[in-house]
């Protein structure tokens, strides 16, 4: 494989790792919320951002970690004839059935980039021209210039009412990060297929009967227990 793919599977996978890890704590800060939530309406007035915060929590607790659970295969899924399955087996399903997660996480970043500019004030068709003449104006003129892009800034339609576009914004980053993962799957299967086990931490190669071999190290202490098993003498 190239290496510059190599490169990508690798940077992406760190990426989302670290992202991933720190997202696992998130769920203390959607308990700690919905804790104090209970708390003021029990013996308080009742606070009015507390649902919402949640709710904001829990989408980018779900769509920032979403990438590392790809990344273990952590999702839930119906098992009844793939884990008898050999790797390599495994691996020529799922560089299919992996197109499909891409062709859907592309039509969902597609309209997590429209919302986003609905939320700031763009009603058009171009939501990533919009998101790109932003840019620039953030480039050429800073803050002021940016504000003169924004139009009418959607907010929640409840007592609090929040702005929507920083949940919105952290959403299409979530599907975006997942959309580079589901790519970094796809070509860990096609080097499962050519016969390299790229989710292992020490790559390996896969056999005629489709099971893993390690390489480097592990190679040695295979070709040792092969010697020993035929009697002759492992190099």
């Amino acid at each position: 494989m190239p290496k510059f793919l190599l490169a990508y599977i690798r940077w992406v996978d760190r990426m989302n790792r670290r992202i991933g890890r720190i997202m696992m704590y998130g769920i203390f800060a959607m308990m700690a919320v919905l804790l104090w939530s209970s708390i003021s309406k029990t013996f308080f007035l009742p606070s009015k951002w507390t649902l919402e915060v949640a709710q904001f929590a829990l989408v980018a607790y779900y769509m920032l970690g979403g990438p590392y659970s790809i990344q273990l295969g952590a999702n839930v899924r119906m098992d009844l004839f793939y884990g008898n399955w050999t790797q390599r087996t495994k691996a020529w399903v799922d560089f299919f059935t992996v197109l499909f997660l891409i062709f859907y996480l592309g039509v969902l970043f597609r309209g997590a980039v429209s919302s986003s500019a609905y939320a700031l004030g763009h009603f058009g068709d171009e939501p990533f021209l919009f998101f790109w003449d932003l840019l620039k104006a953030w480039v050429t003129g800073g803050a002021d210039a940016v504000r003169e892009h924004l139009g009418f800034i959607e907010r929640s339609p409840t007592a609090w009412r929040p702005y929507l576009w920083p949940v919105k914004v952290i959403a299409t980053i979530g599907i975006f990060l997942m959309l580079l993962q589901a790519v970094s799957e796809w070509l860990k299967d096609l080097a499962m297929i050519r016969g390299i086990d790229l989710r292992t931490n020490s790559p390996a190669m896969i056999d005629e009967r489709g099971h893993a071999v390690l390489l480097g190290a592990g190679a040695e202490v295979a070709g040792a227990r092969s010697g020993d098993d035929t009697g002759g003498e492992a190099r």
